[in-house]
């Protein structure tokens, strides 16, 4: 974060010109330093040092409302953060352990005491209302006289003739009688026409509905007998194709053994899977019988030649000793 000083000046260009050259702005804590410790003691020794205490009167002397001079008067108390909260929780010091036999209790500080009690006093009053009684009947409506009451004598004949004054209202009604009938007759015949022709309408309607079911039917057919010519179709060539492949294949197989059936047997009859009956016997059952036979007759040979050769060392050993005998007995009869 650069800062520039906010003193600028306009050169004869017309540019802006800093008086000052930018310099970045100093980190500063989040939090401001905890107060020293005396101070703290203070502010908690004494409530007139905090500003959370409010001083004078803080409601109207009748309207129960805060008094605005009173109001204006308050110190502004600043709204602390969590942590700056929490920093003095740690800082304020707790009310020291009771004594040996007695114990913290808490007290009323206000002007009239007031005894607290769990118990509600309470008390059952009773009241009795009279009984409801019958609507009366709403009174017939009779509206107020205004004018006067006069009387005047009408002879007979005076206001209307009776035959003479029924002729038109009688060729009224016969007339709207008889254009009634007309229409009447008339809305008969043309409904009658109506449901002729939705009776004609029906009918070719139905004919032509059964027209194209039918086709609808020939249509449906075709296509399940293409699609079932198309599947056969697609089953001989599948077919053609397997028989093509396996005849391929049985082809190349033939070739391929050809001259790999004699390589084999004759691998197979070097290494021994392939033998004669005789000549295995031979090999497994005899030649061992043989060898073993052979090595018995030849350790019996090797030890008659080694007792052969003590007794014949044995022999010449005695003759020898029975020489020297002989001559030392010469040498001493000897003078």
């Amino acid at each position: 974060i650069m800062a520039f000083a906010p003193h600028h000046r306009r050169d004869g260009g017309g540019l802006y010109s800093f008086s000052s050259r930018p310099r970045a702005v100093e980190s500063r804590p989040r939090y401001r330093e905890p107060p020293p410790a005396r101070s703290m003691q203070r502010a908690h020794g004494n409530i007139m040092y905090d500003r959370r205490v409010v001083r004078g009167n803080t409601y109207g002397r009748h309207t129960g409302r805060p008094d605005p001079a009173e109001t204006r008067r308050q110190p502004a108390v600043r709204q602390r953060s969590p942590a700056q909260r929490a920093a003095r929780e740690q800082l304020r010091g707790s009310s020291p352990e009771a004594l040996l036999g007695r114990k913290h209790v808490h007290m009323q500080t206000e002007r009239y005491l007031e005894e607290l009690s769990e118990v509600l006093v309470s008390e059952n009053a009773e009241c009795q209302t009279d009984a409801f009684l019958d609507r009366p009947a709403s009174p017939l409506f009779v509206p107020a006289k205004s004018g006067k009451d006069v009387a005047t004598q009408i002879e007979e004949g005076d206001l209307f003739d009776f035959d003479v004054e029924v002729q038109p209202v009688l060729e009224v009604l016969v007339g709207k009688v008889m254009e009634q009938s007309l229409l009447e007759v008339m809305e008969e015949e043309e409904l009658a026409s109506l449901k002729a022709q939705q009776r004609t309408f029906e009918e070719l309607r139905n004919s032509r509905l059964a027209e194209v079911q039918r086709l609808q039917e020939q249509e449906r057919r075709h296509s399940q007998e293409r699609e079932r010519r198309i599947a056969q179709q697609k089953e001989v060539l599948r077919k053609e194709k397997e028989t093509a492949e396996k005849i391929a294949a049985r082809a190349i197989t033939q070739q391929y053994l050809a001259g790999l059936q004699p390589a084999v047997f004759s691998s197979l009859r070097g290494h021994g899977f392939f033998y004669d009956p005789v000549e295995r016997d031979v090999e497994t059952n005899f030649f061992p019988w043989l060898m073993a036979e052979v090595n018995d007759t030849l350790r019996k040979r090797s030890t008659a030649r080694q007792t052969l050769d003590n007794l014949i060392q044995d022999v010449c050993r005695k003759r020898v000793e029975a020489f020297m005998e002989l001559e030392a007995q010469q040498h001493t009869n000897d003078p």
